[in-house]
């Protein structure tokens, strides 16, 4: 059992970190991949780099600071996290199950929709981006999960049982290798997409190939799981703009979850975001002292 779980490694994760083990809580950080901080060619608008540096080499140094301090890190990718009847977290990857009296979202700004005519014009009406939320809505009908990789695979695992038939369209990308047993029967198309059509609702898939597929709603699930993904997942509350709502402690409105960092919308940048991982670290840090005079 961790005190807490950062899921992200970027400059409001390790900020978090930071705090949580100079507190001396079991703190483990879960990170799938680089973020956008390590695509900075050079950073001149920091404190403390009168040279400048790149966004590789600040990402690399906060990580090794982390790693000093005796951060635990897991390299593997979250797919759901789920509150457990003694108010503490499940979190689930692809490999393992963690843990955790508190979470913490840092993983960055959502990543952008597929640019597939219809999609947008059909949210909410067979386009969904959340299996866990909307499957009910979509027992004994026919399915479609967008992606290739293991956060699509997942979606469709979430889907196998309730739906009457699941399609996996990867969008003319190749499939991870990795399917589970349950999924061994599941269509996979990879023929690109031209257009999703239906009137009120999702009704069909048109490819560019000219091909058509009759489904009954769609669910997006391109690359990983970003924060306002896992959010939707358990019930924290994001805005218009899939930013998750936080309180001036970083906290969303399920006790014992923060966010930090672009995840949470407002200026996009490395001090704002090292600052709220601040915030949120501090906050976990009261949270566990809390929880610690309870029992």
């Amino acid at each position: 059992m961790y005190d807490v779980v950062i899921i992200g490694s970027g400059p409001a994760g390790i900020s978090a970190s930071l705090y949580t083990k100079r507190a001396n809580l079991n703190t483990l950080i879960i990170t799938k991949q680089a973020g956008t901080i390590d695509k900075i060619g050079r950073i001149d608008n920091y404190y403390g780099f009168p040279l400048g540096i790149t966004g590789k080499e600040l990402s690399e140094s906060g990580i090794q600071q982390a790693k000093n301090l005796g951060v635990t890190f897991a390299y593997d990718e979250v797919v759901k996290i789920e509150m457990l009847p003694d108010n503490h977290f499940q979190i689930e990857t692809i490999n393992q199950m963690y843990m955790a009296k508190t979470v913490i979202l840092a993983t960055g700004t959502a990543r952008k929709k597929p640019t597939i005519k219809g999609i947008k014009e059909l949210e909410g009406r067979g386009v969904s981006y959340c299996a866990t939320c909307d499957a009910f809505f979509f027992r004994g009908k026919d399915v479609a999960v967008l992606g290739n990789g293991e956060y699509a695979l997942h979606e469709a695992e979430e889907l196998k049982p309730i739906a009457k038939s699941v399609t996996i369209l990867t969008n003319g990308e190749e499939l991870v290798e990795k399917r589970s047993p349950i999924l061994q029967d599941v269509e996979v198309l990879s023929e690109p997409i031209r257009e999703l059509r239906g009137e009120k609702q999702v009704e069909e898939i048109e490819f560019e190939n000219q091909t058509k597929k009759k489904i009954d709603g769609i669910f997006i699930a391109i690359g990983t799981a970003t924060s306002s993904d896992l959010a939707k997942k358990i019930g924290i509350q994001t805005n218009e703009k899939e930013q998750i709502i936080v309180d001036k402690n970083g906290q969303t409105n399920i006790k014992n979850i923060f966010a930090c960092g672009d995840c949470t919308g407002g200026i996009l940048q490395i001090a704002k975001a090292v600052y709220e991982g601040m915030v949120a670290g501090m906050s976990v840090i009261q949270a566990i002292r809390n929880q610690n005079k309870e029992v």
